[in-house]
């Protein structure tokens, strides 16, 4: 749609009848379709070569992690000394293997596995999300200094006392005061991003992302984003709520390290939290493994050669995209006006529905083909109501990804801190002083009542 045509039905849904009737948020779309299969190219090769892998690699992606390897049901070797849950299909679930967060918390029973002695943060319950914790500030004098930027994770529990910890104790490590930081409107939250698709979102060539940048750069809505950029090489970042990762081993290589703990050739040494890493680092007696723990196996061949990390990031990376319905919720005819409707105030300035992704040397699906993503993969300014004042590379304190909506339909909980499990309150959050979005969601809800849950059953269709 042109941008006078954008303009044009803007004008005309703004003098339309305004609903007084809140809307609602039809729910998680049941069943699973495909979520979890590989690309069709992998599934159709034969199983001796990339279907392997594939395969290997999602065994490897549900594996939980012990500390030493040693325990029944626990093959993963490096977990802690610090973590937040153990293994990566644990946060990844929903409605799949490398799916978003699942509705029954697994981080519940991460806190006292295997004798663990965890005391359970307040945040982190059995039917809310999968969570990490940051500190904005760090503290001066025991208050938080704003001169002083933290903005780390806070891994949620420790190793201690665990029947394979040896001497890493409660006696010498501890978890975060996540009391006080509440206490003091210090804490911030993430969780799990869903990772269906991502080898096409890699596979998007960087001159396609500046082409849809340029063409929206006119629009009339207030909405300007950007790109966060690679530290190293310079070029755009496209992974992670902020964009501030890379490429998908570097994604998969820093989540193995601060969410497990286990060290690998990405992140080379077990991590302290932000504190310790500025005094004393991690307690000697919980520093049990040799390091990296994750890494190339040079005494085996085939597969098993590989690291978990770069399995991981293969998993990802041959993960097929999520199909949408096009008839659940609503029926066709509500999802098909939902879709002009979203349109036609604005959202698709941002939530860019398809890129072209270049020539892939890995598998013909990767290749030359349209990554429906829902987004431009920019970081934009989300106002004073979302923002975490966390900064990661060229993003700001309100700065988040575009978050790609494909497989929104089969998500349970929405926005970066997982906030709210409902749609509508996630289109009203996007609202609040400085946020790019304001005047979308003025013209959403300028929609009548019927138009506004069209809008939500063709989201729900995705």
């Amino acid at each position: 749609m042109s941008k006078r045509a954008v303009s044009f039905a803007v004008a005309f849904v703004l003098f339309s009848t305004v609903s007084l009737v809140a809307q609602v948020d039809p729910g998680v779309r049941p069943g699973t379709g495909s979520a979890g299969a590989a690309l069709p190219s992998v599934l159709a090769d034969n199983p001796t070569t990339i279907l392997a892998f594939f395969n290997d690699a999602k065994t490897r992606f549900q594996e939980i992690d012990s500390v030493s390897g040693t325990l029944t049901g626990e093959p993963g070797v490096g977990l802690g000394p610090r973590f937040n849950s153990r293994g990566c299909g644990l946060c990844h679930a929903q409605p799949a293997t490398g799916g978003s967060s699942p509705g029954r918390n697994p981080q519940i029973k991460d806190a006292v596995a295997d004798g663990a002695t965890n005391t359970l943060p307040p945040f982190i319950t059995s039917t809310g999300p999968v969570r990490e914790a940051r500190f904005i500030f760090f503290l001066t004098g025991g208050v938080p200094d704003p001169s002083r930027p933290n903005g780390g994770v806070e891994d949620l529990f420790t190793i201690a006392n665990r029947v394979d910890a040896g001497s890493c104790t409660s006696a010498v490590i501890s978890q975060p005061n996540f009391i006080q930081a509440s206490s003091q409107n210090n804490i911030v939250f993430r969780i799990p991003t869903p990772t269906f698709g991502t080898g096409l979102m890699e596979n998007i060539d960087e001159s396609n992302l500046l082409a849809n940048q340029a063409a929206q750069a006119g629009n009339t809505l207030g909405i300007s984003g950007t790109f966060n950029h690679n530290g190293n090489d310079g070029t755009i970042s496209r992974f992670g709520w902020k964009a501030q990762n890379k490429s998908l081993e570097i994604f998969a290589g820093e989540a193995y390290n601060v969410e497990q703990g286990v060290s690998n050739e990405l992140f080379t040494n077990e991590r302290p939290l932000p504190e310790e890493d500025m005094a004393s680092g991690l307690p000697s007696q919980c520093k049990i493994n040799p390091t990296p723990e994750d890494h190339t196996n040079f005494n085996v061949g085939s597969i098993d050669t590989l690291s978990d990390s770069v399995q991981f990031a293969m998993f990802m990376r041959l993960l097929a995209p999520p199909v949408r319905s096009n008839t659940v919720p609503g029926g066709s005819a509500s999802i098909v006006h939902g879709n002009k409707l979203f349109e036609v105030v604005g959202c698709i300035v941002c939530h860019t529905e398809a890129h072209k992704t270049f020539a892939s040397a890995i598998t013909p699906s990767l290749d030359s083909t349209a990554a429906v993503t829902f987004s431009d993969l920019e970081i934009h300014h989300m106002g004073t109501g979302l923002a975490d004042n966390i900064s990661q590379g060229t993003a700001g304190g309100d700065q988040f990804r575009t978050a790609p909506l494909w497989g929104v339909g089969q998500r349970i909980f929405f926005l970066h801190d997982g906030r709210t499990n409902d749609l509508l309150a996630a289109i009203k959050y996007h609202s609040s002083s400085g946020s790019e979005a304001n005047a979308t969601v003025t013209n959403f809800f300028a929609l009548t009542a019927g138009d506004q849950q069209d809008v939500l059953n063709f989201l729900r269709s995705l």
